[in-house]
């Protein structure tokens, strides 16, 4: 089966110099991919050239006009430049000549401007930012939400959890992936009540069989890789997000410094090269790009704004995974399960309820 990608070309801090080389090599990596270019035609077609791809058979470039930039206000990008390469690529899914659309650009825009053209799955009320953090096993810490819903609700860290739970099924293939529920404690005492609230209604899924909650993690459960998954709102999950970016970059500032210091030191470095380079790898954090905005009717994808060539192959990668595994599906179908359960907990009273799912067109 051939998947088909929609790339905005134009998104992020580099663009097509980015994008483009991406997208070629990741294309010449995976046969059963298709990528369709989306932004300004001139640029695109140059930057292929300069990569020797102009005729690849298996990528395709579509015109878009306008760009929707880095600090566009949501009103830009939603009503004004309805002819820019994010809302092209996005109407691509929509129209089902794409599986899934990979952008770089602006975060606020491209919600906004997915959940405008894709909708929210029945009952899903709020679409969530779900990506990678690195931990101590060498895997993934599934996270979310990121930034996308600063305040929430209960039901919607419920959801958060069900989507992200269908999401590492998918990709990791974890039939029961465990999900840990972001806390100032491990106690079910600790918490505000948004917290306690979330916890009993996962508590409940659990004893279903729903979904296979740990219970409570603290911080430091992130990094330790304690849960596949950990679930809080987008205010306290975009923190720990950039903290970490920020420490990761501070450490390898370090490093790199201590290392230069005295010829000594630069033996020392010489003699752990090998160690160095598989720490180097491991905390890449271009290897954990691409965070997926879960939630919609279609698949949409974000790369870190200036993420280099190697980083947003990576996205394209994550994009292409959950096309070819059907992830839109498999989570209509579990929030449809939910749903039609009956309710055990008052707390689950504020959620959506609802019972009938119409499937997505399938793409």
């Amino acid at each position: 089966m051939t998947i088909k990608i929609s790339i905005d070309c134009m998104g992020g801090d580099h663009g097509p110099a980015v994008t483009i080389p991406a997208a070629v090599s990741f294309v010449n990596s995976e046969p059963e991919a298709e990528l369709i270019l989306v932004g300004l035609e001139s640029a695109i077609r140059a930057e292929l050239k300069k990569h020797k791809a102009a005729d690849h058979p298996r990528l395709s470039v579509l015109n878009a006009t306008e760009v929707v930039t880095m600090d566009d206000p949501l009103e830009v990008a939603l009503r004004r430049k309805k002819d820019s390469s994010m809302r092209v690529a996005i109407n691509l899914v929509k129209d089902g000549r794409a599986h899934a659309c990979v952008s770089a650009g602006n975060t606020g825009a491209l919600m906004a401007v997915s959940r405008y053209v894709l909708k929210t799955i029945p009952g899903v009320d709020r679409p969530a930012l779900c990506a990678l953090i690195p931990n101590q096993k060498d895997a993934p810490t599934y996270m979310l939400d990121l930034g996308a819903n600063v305040d929430c609700e209960a039901q919607h860290l419920h959801q958060f959890a069900l989507m992200g739970a269908v999401l590492v099924s998918a990709l990791e293939g974890k039939a029961k992936p465990t999900i840990g529920l972001l806390n100032v404690g491990e106690e079910d005492i600790k918490g505000n009540d948004v917290v306690k609230q979330t916890a009993a209604l996962l508590r409940a899924d659990h004893e279903k069989d729903l979904l296979n909650f740990h219970g409570n993690v603290e911080g430091n459960d992130i990094f330790e890789g304690t849960t596949d998954i950990v679930v809080c709102d987008g205010f306290v999950g975009n923190v720990v997000l950039k903290a970490s970016e920020g420490l990761g970059r501070f450490v390898k500032k370090v490093l790199t410094t201590e290392f230069k210091r005295n010829p000594l030191n630069m033996l020392g470095a010489l003699i752990a090269t090998g160690a160095i380079k598989a720490i180097s790898r491991r905390m890449n954090p271009s290897r954990y790009n691409g965070a997926s905005l879960l939630g919609l009717r279609g698949l949409v994808f974000k790369s870190h704004g200036g993420e280099n060539a190697y980083g947003y192959e990576w996205a394209i990668k994550r994009a292409f995974d959950a096309a070819k595994y059907d992830v839109i599906s498999r989570i209509s179908k579990s929030i449809a399960e939910l749903m039609s359960q009956p309710e055990t907990d008052p707390a689950a009273a504020g959620g959506s309820g609802v019972n009938d799912l119409t499937q997505q067109k399938s793409a």
